[in-house]
């Protein structure tokens, strides 16, 4: 389980805010990619998340859903995306670290310290250490893959509503048996990821 231990390092080194970072979506053949930012208030920490807080893969989506709306109680919460044409335009990878920018600038505050999930930081207007599997490692960055994930979904969700076929409200566009058919079915549409090669098969079978 992840802890705060991460984060009191940063603290003793004389950094006073410390947010942690995670996104949402890189593989997926459709929609956003998302990040959440989150600055953890352990003065005032619920037990749902001191006891809760994981990996957000690890986590059911009710669960998943309970921790989203204690940390909007109890804790600093940023939210970034970087949209399909971005995705296309950039590439998954910069385009993710675009939506951890984004994540961060819409804190309430600049941190002066970002513990980021992966091992490519973003840039950053604080200091930044990034962490390999930092979702399981610290408590701010789990509760930052809680927010990207809640908030990916439901955007999924919604566009599922306008869209219906890809299943998209159960796989959050990623290439599952249903997605696949309903692109055979279906065809392909502005929510897609043309730069991804599954996509980029169908609108050109010869490339």
């Amino acid at each position: 389980m992840p802890d705060y231990s991460l984060e009191q390092i940063a603290i003793n080194q004389g950094h006073r805010s410390v947010c942690g970072v995670d996104e949402a979506g890189r593989g997926p053949w459709a929609g956003p990619v998302v990040a959440g930012a989150v600055i953890l208030d352990m003065s005032n920490f619920p037990d749902i998340l001191r006891a809760g807080l994981d990996d957000s893969k690890k986590i059911k989506a009710a669960k998943r859903a309970q921790l989203f709306e204690a940390l909007q109680e109890h804790a600093h919460i940023g939210i970034g995306i970087a949209s399909v044409p971005e995705i296309d335009a950039i590439n998954i990878l910069q385009a993710t670290l675009k939506a951890m920018q984004r994540a961060v600038a819409d804190l309430p505050h600049v941190p002066a310290f970002a513990l980021v999930d992966g091992n490519r930081p973003p840039k950053l207007e604080c200091a930044v250490r990034t962490v390999i599997k930092g979702d399981g490692l610290s408590l701010s960055i789990a509760a930052g893959s809680i927010v990207a994930k809640v908030t990916r979904d439901r955007i999924m969700a919604d566009l599922a509503l306008q869209h219906p076929g890809y299943g998209w409200e159960r796989n959050a566009g990623y290439g599952t048996a249903q997605h696949q058919r309903g692109l055979v079915s279906l065809g392909v549409t502005a929510h897609h990821r043309r730069s991804f090669a599954p996509i980029a098969k169908l609108l050109d079978p010869t490339s």
